[in-house]
């Protein structure tokens, strides 16, 4: 399974948590008065809104290559994952602190709360499979690599942004339950709406992580470790390659490019040198499928 299958599985997984989980507690939220839930079903809905558009980025990502645009449109994935990490700033975030904040001002009581406690807990089940099956699709892509060492060097915007949703709403979730259930058995209020502003918090902490991540792939970001190591080892067993002198990768969404500089033979004609470097290159496409572009350049001189 490739890069972007893996990406379309958990798309699919936090699209359907977060659609089931905006219904429900868009439903308690009406009934209970709630600003924790609000802030809540805001956030569920931004999220599903957010899954939508990175399956549009999948989709124009595979677009091929045209005259202005030689190299494709890979990096399509990272602007709309830069995208959905301003939508949780904004209308996860800065909302979900606004609400609590008018909460607070405004003293307004809580009608039924034991429908959004009930809710809530729904929730945490729903999103919590959404979890799983993120983390299911990262452990089939991450090899040996802990989370964290995966999280340091993975290429994969898609999965970093679903994994960030997912974990933040849980956790805002749990600050909910927290807010309303005080609330509910002290006759408070402000408890609810103090959970509603630390899920603000939690949003604009997450959203942050995400921007400054993709804002690296933006820029332009090297291959993954393991994938360059690979490449290496597909230039330096080739017998008629005497040395790798410089090697430049570059991630474009699920493709990378490669430029590499080579030591041949000084003895060897220009046709065998032509010959073994493109030999060469489908070799290195055969052996790493991510490879769409190699620009070989070779050395005659030691």
């Amino acid at each position: 399974m490739n890069h972007s299958q893996h990406s379309h599985r958990a798309i699919l997984y936090a699209f359907l948590a977060n659609l089931g989980i905006a219904l429900a507690k868009g439903w308690a939220a009406f009934f209970t008065g709630s600003g924790s839930l609000l802030a809540e079903t805001i956030h569920s809905v931004a999220d599903s809104g957010n899954q939508i558009l990175l399956y549009l980025g999948l989709v124009q990502a595979r677009r091929p290559p045209d005259a202005e645009h030689p190299l494709g449109y890979g990096k399509l994935t990272y602007f709309w994952s830069f995208i959905v990490a301003i939508l949780l700033f904004t209308m996860g975030g800065v909302f979900s602190i606004y609400e609590g904040w008018q909460k607070l001002a405004g003293h307004e009581g809580l009608h039924q709360p034991s429908i959004g406690i009930a809710i809530l807990v729904f929730a945490i089940i729903l999103e919590g499979m959404s979890l799983l099956g993120c983390l299911k699709e990262i452990a089939r892509v991450r090899g040996q690599r802990s989370l964290w060492q995966w999280l340091k060097t993975t290429r994969n915007a898609e999965l970093v942004v679903i994994l960030g949703e997912d974990c933040a709403a849980l956790v805002g979730l749990t600050f909910a339950l927290v807010g309303l259930g005080v609330a509910t058995l002290t006759g408070d209020p402000v408890y609810d709406a103090m959970g509603s502003m630390a899920i603000g918090v939690i949003l604009i902490l997450v959203s942050l992580f995400i921007a400054f991540h993709i804002r690296a792939l933006i820029v332009g970001r090297s291959a993954d470790p393991e994938l360059i190591r690979a490449i290496q080892e597909v230039i330096e067993e080739d017998e008629h390659i005497e040395d790798l002198l410089n090697l430049i990768t570059l991630q474009f969404g699920p493709d990378v490019m490669v430029a590499a500089k080579l030591r041949l033979p000084a003895h060897i004609s220009l046709g065998e040198a032509v010959e073994s470097i493109n030999r060469l290159e489908r070799q290195l496409k055969r052996a790493v499928p991510q490879v769409r572009w190699c620009f070989m350049e070779p050395d005659f001189f030691k």
